[in-house]
């Protein structure tokens, strides 16, 4: 989900599932004064979840941001017969790390 989407998403009033493990957050003073003002736009939402709903928003968009580092390897060719290389181990070991964590 992107950050601009969240706005309608709270709207809606979905809610994922949710972890376990909790964590401890220490804000600046001007991103606490966001959170409250954003808490009060969406009363039915706990500063809690808007956080959580922020940072899985902001790593999911951290990960699409990653660079494409062509590999050595040729793994299949496209509809025109170019061919699709494998992604670099640079490339790969980010994504990786993220989605062994989902």
């Amino acid at each position: 989900m992107k950050i601009r989407e969240l706005a309608q998403h709270w709207e809606e009033n979905a809610k994922g599932r949710l972890t376990d493990t909790g964590y401890a957050v220490h804000l600046d003073v001007e991103a606490a004064a966001r959170l409250a003002a954003i808490s009060e736009m969406y009363p039915k939402r706990s500063p809690e979840e808007l956080l959580g709903e922020l940072i899985g928003a902001a790593l999911e968009e951290l990960e699409a941001s990653f660079p494409y580092v062509q590999g050595q390897q040729v793994v299949a060719t496209d509809e025109e017969g170019d061919p699709l290389y494998e992604e670099s181990e640079h490339a790969i070991g980010k994504t990786q790390y993220l989605l062994k964590a989902a």
